[in-house]
């Protein structure tokens, strides 16, 4: 058995959450293992007890306990080098600029952080190609998952990112997301309030784990629920069989707008973790696919991010272009991104 360790997040490892942080570091931890050390106060960040699933990042201390000779922890390794292709990709992905934050539009189908076998093609690994000459990498302030689309934003330096993490944290920031579902939610504007458990036989990798949802009465009593918000509103729709809604996560927790919409009866097209072909559904039951020229890709674009710049304190309201899957499904059904309001959620 080894002692104590006290290890310093890197700036290399930018913010991730803690469980992913540990397995990176000691690849033999099981995600119970790093759970029970967590939930028995061995692991500590900064001296106070945490959750597996709190985010650390540059600078923090991360206490570990006394684990078996075999458990001995990777030292944190800078990523390759992009590939030419892989830097003209994610350089012509930057939507905007300043000298403290970038902002993307991340395609769809890139991971927005490192999992088992994706080496090092996700945002988090090529932002060497994101420094413009700065001498250090910009740092993921939040995360969208790896087939989601849209505004992602990274800071420049670790001042700013704590600072939009803590933005993030209290909830000034504010996403809309855009997002085709099947069927037509009734009313066409509302709040879903459903909490969500994470499946059971899951591993705590992130896009592997599925979320189930629970009737607020029963969170509190739930072990492991959490309390979730999403606000909708229904922009346009196509007869009854499909809706351009748009969606506001109140809190922000794991896959929370695929698995509130799939609750509500009305999953988002091309799905196929929430909304398979054989749910139920308010839209006559077609599933998560429409069929014919539609995309079977995902349709949930994070279309437009408000924030205060931690500097200027000037309220920065940023929007993504949709990814050619969805501006395709746009262009079929008649739908103009211009004709609607930017926030619906906002009276006039």
């Amino acid at each position: 058995m080894s002692g104590v360790r006290i290890l310093t997040v890197g700036e290399a490892e930018g913010e991730s959450r803690l469980d992913r942080f540990l397995k990176k570091r000691f690849p033999e931890m099981t995600q119970g293992a790093v759970e029970k050390l967590c939930r028995t106060g061995q692991i500590r960040v900064d001296g106070g007890r945490v959750k597996a699933s709190d985010r650390v990042g540059p600078g923090m201390q991360v206490r570990v306990p006394p684990l078996p000779k075999e458990a001995a922890p990777r030292p944190a390794r800078e990523p390759e080098a992009a590939s030419d292709a892989d830097t003209r990709m994610i350089q012509t992905a930057v939507l905007w600029k300043d000298e403290h934050i970038i902002a993307l539009n991340k395609p769809p189908g890139l991971p927005s952080q490192g999992g088992s076998g994706q080496g090092n093609r996700h945002v988090d690994g090529l932002t060497r190609a994101l420094m413009f000459g700065y001498k250090d990498r910009p740092k993921l302030v939040h995360r969208l998952d790896k087939d989601t689309s849209g505004v992602l934003l990274l800071a420049r330096t670790d001042r700013i990112a704590r600072a939009l993490s803590e933005a993030f944290r209290s909830r000034t920031t504010r996403k809309i997301y855009w997002a085709v579902v099947a069927g037509v939610p009734s009313p066409k504007m509302g709040t879903i309030r459903y909490g969500l458990v994470k499946a059971p036989g899951r591993g705590g990798g992130g896009e592997g784990e599925k979320m189930i949802a629970i009737h607020p009465s029963k969170v509190d009593s739930t072990e492991g629920a959490k309390r979730a918000t999403t606000d909708y509103a229904v922009l346009d729709a196509l007869g009854s069989r499909a809706a351009w809604v748009a969606m506001v996560p109140v809190t922000g927790r794991t896959h929370q707008l695929r698995a509130h919409m799939a609750e509500l009866g009305h999953p988002i097209i091309g799905d196929g973790k929430y909304g398979g072909s054989g749910q139920e559904n308010l839209g006559d039951g077609w599933g998560a696919q429409l069929g014919g020229d539609i995309s079977r890709k995902l349709h949930l674009h994070a279309r437009s991010i408000s924030f205060d710049h931690p500097i200027t304190g000037k309220r920065i309201t940023l929007t993504a272009p949709l990814p050619d899957h969805m501006a395709r499904t746009w262009k079929t059904f008649g739908w103009l991104e211009d004709d609607v309001p930017a926030d619906p959620f906002v009276e006039e």
